[in-house]
């Protein structure tokens, strides 16, 4: 029974490893992609989107620098304008303006210094999975090409052992008709000789290579 379910097993996967290869070959442009290079290609991809996202962040970083000065220009130009009186609640109106600006600059480059951060954290986890759904990709790869081929093998096994199978056919006959000659020559000892020794010589023939046959499927 085990040795049943063992060539039950065999069969199933061969037949499996065959509509595979049958698939590839018929349309080559469904095959599997090149797992590396997909994975560098989008590696670099998400590379590229880390670069932009820390030129944004430097482009970010300027424009909070400048809204700090202008910050600090609009609290002396209130300042300046406190101490002009009258003459200066114009000035002191516009610099607090300008003043309430420069905080809501600020606050929007916090809130985009942050998806910033979370972009690049992302691309970082991003290029982790990449990389482990390439290797995951190449070991499939790998066990298409050790199914394909144990196809290979089994198929050539197959043939060997058909055509082993017809000579042993054909060996038989002879055989029967070398029996048949021997007993009909029985009379002629030096002939019947002869005849029994190639009968045996092409069932120990037989018998060999049927054995190495064996041998080679418990393999």
């Amino acid at each position: 029974r085990a040795g049943t379910g063992r060539m039950k097993l065999k069969a199933l996967l061969v037949t499996l490893a065959a509509v595979m290869c049958m698939a590839a070959a018929s349309d080559p442009s469904e095959r599997l992609p090149d797992p590396k290079q997909e994975a560098h290609a989008t590696n670099l991809t998400i590379q590229k989107l880390g670069e932009s996202s820390q030129e944004i962040g430097n482009v970010i970083k300027v424009i909070s620098s400048i809204a700090q000065q202008t910050n600090l220009l609009a609290l002396n130009a209130t300042i300046e304008a406190a101490r002009a009186g009258d003459a200066g609640r114009g000035f002191a109106v516009v610099a607090n303006e300008v003043k309430e600006l420069a905080k809501q600059t600020a606050r929007a480059t916090e809130e985009i210094t942050s998806k910033i951060g979370a972009i690049q954290g992302d691309s970082a986890d991003a290029v982790k999975a990449i990389l482990k759904i390439g290797t995951s990709i190449e070991k499939l790869n790998g066990i298409s090409i050790s199914i394909a081929a144990s196809v290979e093998e089994q198929s050539a096994t197959s043939e060997e052992v058909a055509r082993v199978v017809r000579e042993s056919s054909g060996g038989v006959k002879g055989i029967a008709g070398n029996i048949k000659s021997v007993s009909e020559a029985a009379h002629h000892t030096s002939v019947g000789a002869e005849q029994i020794q190639d009968a045996s010589r092409s069932l120990h023939d037989l018998a060999n290579r049927l054995q190495q046959i064996v041998k080679r499927l418990k393999n």
